[in-house]
């Protein structure tokens, strides 16, 4: 891959932005020739916090992390017909860079996404931010000081190189000190149609997967939980990996199939399980469950009445693993409260120090605390419930 550095100023990078990422058309600055969100970026994700840093590093004048474009042949970035509304463009010079000349060069971000919309979002006033102890917005600037903003120059590394090439460099680079997540690498390197009517349903703010079941999910859609979520779960049903089901579907039109899935978990859970337990019910592996138990007949009345008893019971210390439990008995999903170290101490001297199966002495922590009555069979975590074994006693007790 080719790397050159370049300054490029505000002023130049600024000219003819445009954010139309809510109806899905992207976002393009430096005369329209600069995509700022290709299809491998990532949502916009600083905080108010983060942003107003990058605005605060450029007007002290400060240097910024190295920015990465990629020369593209693409052409047709064109911003002509797309409004300006609400950006101040004076001092916004685009000479020599008309967005009508499609023999022009044209380039795609590929690191600096963030720092390149924090700064272009408030020259186009959409923010603002104290600077040396006074609210201002870029229009409510002087022009002295607006021109500060737009003499700042950014240094920029400009790359040409094969597509490939390009994808294996951004998966090496950080953005901003924002760590990329496996999921944002994976949209990368298969990016294509699929991906991008998959995101659409995933991985947008208030997206469609987020209505329907942010009660039942943990993360945030536009870093890609809810849709590398959905897709750990059907690529299990199908015996995949992700990398291997992205790579299957990648030239797809639609993902249609991953949302048609996702909806069928998301109904069964409601039909099964309800909403009541929101807090428990948060993170759960639903899709790995669904996978499993589809087709397992169970009412919601019976399950109801065992959510309620095994929710008040003080005994189970993981709630979250109470549908799992449900599901397939196995106990160990319920963290069963063990019993402490002075009921440990108080049943090994009740007993002499000897094991209560095989009667022989033994140092207590040679020993191991055990429920008389098993939980599953009604045994409460209790003094007078705990017997103290030796470990093979314990052991051969277990595997019966």
């Amino acid at each position: 891959m080719k790397i050159d550095l370049h300054e490029i100023c505000v002023r130049e990078l600024c000219a003819d932005y445009n954010d139309l990422s809510i109806q899905e058309e992207g976002i393009v600055g430096y005369g329209g020739r600069l995509n700022i969100r290709p299809k491998y970026q990532r949502e916009f994700v600083y905080d108010e916090k983060q942003r107003n840093a990058v605005m605060d590093t450029v007007w002290q004048g400060f240097p910024l992390n190295v920015m990465y474009w990629v020369r593209i042949s693409t052409k047709g970035l064109s911003t002509k017909g797309l409004s300006t509304e609400g950006l101040s463009t004076e001092g916004l010079s685009t000479k020599g860079q008309s967005t009508e000349d499609n023999d022009c060069v044209e380039y795609e971000l590929l690191d600096g996404q963030q720092r390149t919309i924090s700064i272009c979002s408030f020259i186009a006033g959409e923010y603002m931010m104290n600077f040396d102890g006074n609210l201002l917005g870029f229009n409510n600037m002087t022009v002295e000081q607006q021109n500060r903003i737009l003499d700042y120059k950014l240094q920029v590394y400009i790359c040409e190189g094969t597509d490939e090439e390009k994808l294996k460099w951004f998966q090496r680079i950080n953005i901003a000190g924002e760590k990329l997540k496996e999921q944002e690498i994976r949209n990368a390197i298969y990016s294509g149609s699929w991906v991008t009517q998959a995101k659409r349903r995933f991985s947008k703010t208030g997206c469609v997967a987020y209505k329907i079941a942010s009660d039942f999910m943990n993360g945030s859609p536009i870093r890609q939980d809810y849709f590398e979520t959905a897709l750990r779960w059907i690529a299990d049903k199908q015996g995949l990996t992700i990398e291997k089901y992205m790579a299957k579907h990648q030239h797809d039109t639609d993902a249609d199939e991953l949302w048609q899935y996702f909806q069928d978990v998301v109904h069964w859970i409601e039909k099964l399980f309800g909403h009541k337990y929101k807090k428990e019910m948060k993170g759960v592996e639903w899709g790995l469950l669904y996978n499993k138990h589809k087709d397992t007949t169970l009412t919601a009345t019976a399950i109801g009445e065992q959510m309620a008893r095994l929710m008040a019971d003080s005994d189970v210390q993981k709630k979250s693993g109470i549908f799992a439990y449900i599901l397939d008995g196995d106990v160990h999903h319920l963290g069963i409260r063990a019993f402490d170290a002075n009921t440990r101490r108080e049943v090994y001297e009740r007993q002499g120090g000897k094991c209560a199966i095989c009667g022989k002495p033994f140092e207590i922590e040679q020993m191991e605390a055990d429920h008389i009555t098993p939980w599953v069979e009604g045994g409460r975590t209790i003094a007078s419930n705990c017997q103290m074994l030796c470990r093979d006693c314990n052991r051969r007790k277990s595997s019966k």
